[in-house]
């Protein structure tokens, strides 16, 4: 009888176990959405003289139903929109301004948030120091986002652009 008993539970035991098939993607379903493919970032072209500073624009467009967090962010946990630009051939950033915020209420936050939602600009001082090599320059930069729509936040992302710059 011990044994019916021991023969009975390792059994389930090993029954139990088994680890069940992963659910299969149906065709209909959308895949997940990534924060980056919400935002579209279009870095302005921009000519300085050595010696002189300068601004270049990013423009983002956010998808409708979304938006970004904004710089800064209204929560500590929150990951601001961000550019970083490498300075490159005599070319560099002076100072970052970013856009005045939307003021908005989500059903996920008890407070209103600061965001960043349709069309906007991040402006990017620029300065070409006086041994800037004449000709044009292409700047690395990232930007960083988080998109969330009213429900939720998605995971942030980041994008690499280009920023194309002349010296005269």
């Amino acid at each position: 009888m011990r044994k019916l008993i021991l023969l009975v539970g390792l059994c389930l035991l090993v029954g139990c176990a088994r680890t069940q098939p992963a659910p299969q993607k149906t065709e209909d379903e959308p895949p997940p959405i990534k924060s980056v493919d919400v935002v579209k970032a279009t870095p302005q072209e921009t000519t300085l003289a050595p010696g002189e500073s300068g601004v270049v624009l990013v423009r983002l467009q956010i998808k409708d139903g979304y938006h970004v967090n904004a710089n800064p962010p209204s929560q500590s946990y929150l990951k601001p929109t961000q550019i970083e630009l490498k300075p490159a051939e005599g070319i560099s950033v002076e100072f970052i301004t970013y856009p005045d915020p939307l003021i908005r209420t989500f059903a996920f936050s008890e407070t209103p948030l600061k965001v960043y939602e349709g069309a906007t600009e991040i402006r990017v001082n620029l300065k070409a120091d006086m041994r800037a090599s004449p000709g044009k320059h292409n700047l690395s930069a990232q930007l960083r986002v988080q998109a969330c729509d009213d429900k939720v936040c998605y995971a942030p992302g980041a994008m690499d652009l280009i920023v194309p710059v002349n010296v005269k």
